[in-house]
């Protein structure tokens, strides 16, 4: 069994690389080439979980595995990773288990990405200034992923802490090179955004209709299952909704969920999946003033998808410790 570490998916899944890798395999899960369960997810005390996340990148199991993953929101403040745990590869000849890759840095480089690839279907193509609710790694992952599809002229940024939310302007500053600003509230930061990244564990919506200009392009990614939720139920009514994937998003989509008991819309609103988009199914945008809404869950397909890649790239460099198992 192979172990890869997070310094090696660091090294060797960067932007460039990974977001076509996340435009594929969402491709490949609304064209049903994939299988992929609902995650299990065993709710723990004090807002954090532990997640299953089982899955086959092709029917008949040509790359499958799980990943298992927890999430404790309050270790970035202590300088850890908020997901941290293991993608389970296994070896389709044989059923082995033949590696395990660090799951928090692939979880940070790949929702960034896949948000990414979304946005440049979504967004307008003169889209130039972004804006990230959140200073975590998933706000530090957008920024870079979305500089590489649009040319970024000013990213916003809001957190409930104004020191740490200049301390991460500064470092990113210097890390990308963009010009950055720090608003006191959710709704200044999205004032005269293109781009909108929503990245917080916020229980309650920090923005809705009224906050948002006309042709804004939005990634909803905070939260991950029924419960919190970013963006209020009137800009989820207001917007072209569209899901990385249906069944998830109608069952576990809290944005929409929360809109659907207050009876503003129906499941007719997921209009289709980003793969449909991708693949030329359906339309992303229609209309150069209207506001899309990527709404982001995260599924084991993405992680399967970066984690053969990077075990193919190990065993051409030799990477990674080899241990019996």
């Amino acid at each position: 069994m192979r172990l890869l570490d997070g310094a090696f998916v660091r090294r060797h899944l960067t932007v460039e690389a990974c977001i076509p890798l996340m435009r594929q395999a969402m491709t490949d899960l609304s064209a049903g080439r994939t299988v992929q369960p609902l995650r299990s997810v065993l709710h723990l005390d004090e807002g954090r979980a532990f997640g299953v996340m089982p899955g086959a990148m092709a029917k008949g199991g040509a790359v499958f595995g799980a990943k298992l993953v927890s999430v404790y929101p309050e270790n970035f403040a202590k300088g850890r990773p908020s997901h941290q745990g293991a993608i389970a590869v296994f070896d389709p000849a044989d059923g082995a288990l033949s590696a395990l890759v660090e799951a928090s840095e692939v979880t940070r480089i790949r929702t960034g990405c896949a948000s990414a690839a979304a946005t440049d279907a979504l967004a307008r193509p003169d889209a130039k200034v972004l804006a990230v609710l959140g200073y975590g790694e998933q706000a530090q992952s957008h920024v870079e992923a979305i500089a590489a599809v649009r040319p970024l002229e000013r990213v916003c940024v809001w957190g409930r802490g104004r020191q740490r939310a200049q301390l991460f302007a500064e470092t990113m500053t210097l890390r990308t090179g963009l010009l950055f600003e720090v608003c006191d509230t959710p709704a200044a930061a999205a004032r005269e955004a293109d781009i909108l990244c929503t990245t917080t564990a916020s229980a309650q919506p920090l923005l809705g209709e009224a906050d948002i200009k006309a042709g804004t392009h939005i990634n909803a990614v905070g939260s991950s299952y029924a419960g919190p939720y970013e963006i209020a139920p009137d800009l989820v009514a207001a917007s072209r909704f569209i899901a990385d994937y249906r069944a998830g998003v109608l069952a576990q989509g809290a944005e929409f969920l929360v809109a659907k008991a207050a009876g503003l819309i129906d499941d007719d609103h997921v209009v289709g999946e980003i793969g449909q988009v991708f693949a030329g199914q359906i339309a992303g945008r229609t209309d150069a003033d209207q506001i899309t809404v990527y709404k982001s869950l995260g599924h084991v397909v993405q992680d399967l998808a970066c984690a053969a890649w990077l075990v193919a790239q190990a065993e051409v460099t030799g990477e990674g410790t080899v241990v019996p198992f």
